[in-house]
């Protein structure tokens, strides 16, 4: 099975990069599954229904998210009835949507994603260790095969979760930085790994936001109304081959593709 695996979506420019670079991608990687993180898709900060539907007919096939999830109070009442848009499985029980899903690939085995958010600088949520044992288990009892993105912001906590994750998961995709790491790798467990897949979005930026209202809230401390940024737009994420029959990665690889803008 191939996976392919699309970075923070940012925004309009990150859109519109995937749109334009989607069948160019696929090519490249034939993926049987395709996931993207868009909980920035609407305007840098959050996620609308008119947007996940919007990615859905792109072709992802599984949207994630973290703590911008809900930034739009609509994604409160029509999480509801969008299975395949996750919120972090280590939110309250309670809290609208789910945290996990399991669906048919096109090469006809299942993959379960998973969906969790890091407690390391980041708001309230119970354990990720300790929830990611409650649903890992419940997904193995439909497959083997299990991807999770793990949206936090220290390298610490996610390579900590990879570690205590390995063997049994396939890959451990880290969400929410924006900036794409160079450590992908295979653990001896046999769980794909790369700290952060990156941001599909503006790189001439500060992490997707104009870079001068950015220095001007460092530089003032005054309030400053973020915008997504324009230039310097790439797709960016990882593939990553599973081994159906037992779960196992074989290959990840990164992906960084520059837009014309």
């Amino acid at each position: 099975m191939k996976i392919l695996f699309i970075g923070d979506i940012i925004g309009n420019p990150g859109r519109k990069a995937l749109k334009e670079r989607f069948s160019a991608i696929l090519g490249r990687h034939d993926p049987d599954v395709i996931i993207a993180n868009g909980e920035n898709a609407a305007g840098g900060f959050g996620i609308t229904e008119d947007i996940a539907a919007e990615l859905f007919k792109t072709g992802v096939n599984v949207i994630t998210s973290g703590n911008h999830i809900w930034d739009k109070k609509e994604a409160i009442e029509f999480i509801e009835r969008t299975p395949m848009l996750l919120r972090p499985a280590n939110y309250p029980d309670a809290n609208p949507g789910k945290g996990y899903i399991v669906l048919d690939s096109r090469c006809g085995a299942k993959l379960g994603v998973l969906n969790l958010s890091g407690r390391v600088f980041m708001d309230e949520a119970d354990c990720p260790f300790r929830t990611a044992d409650r649903f890992v288990e419940e997904i193995k009892k439909q497959t083997n095969v299990i991807l999770v993105d793990f949206h936090a912001e220290a390298t610490s906590e996610k390579y900590a979760l990879a570690w205590y994750l390995d063997g049994r998961v396939s890959a451990l995709v880290g969400t929410h930085t924006h900036v794409q790491t160079s450590d992908e790798r295979i653990l001896p467990g046999g769980t794909a790994y790369i700290t952060d897949a990156g941001m599909t979005g503006p790189t001439d930026s500060v992490i997707g936001v104009e870079k001068e209202l950015v220095l001007k809230r460092f530089l003032t401390r005054m309030p400053v109304r973020f915008e997504v940024a324009s230039r310097g737009v790439e797709v960016q994420g990882v593939s990553i081959t599973i081994d159906a029959s037992n779960g196992r990665a074989t290959s990840i690889e990164r992906i960084k593709e520059k837009i014309d803008r």
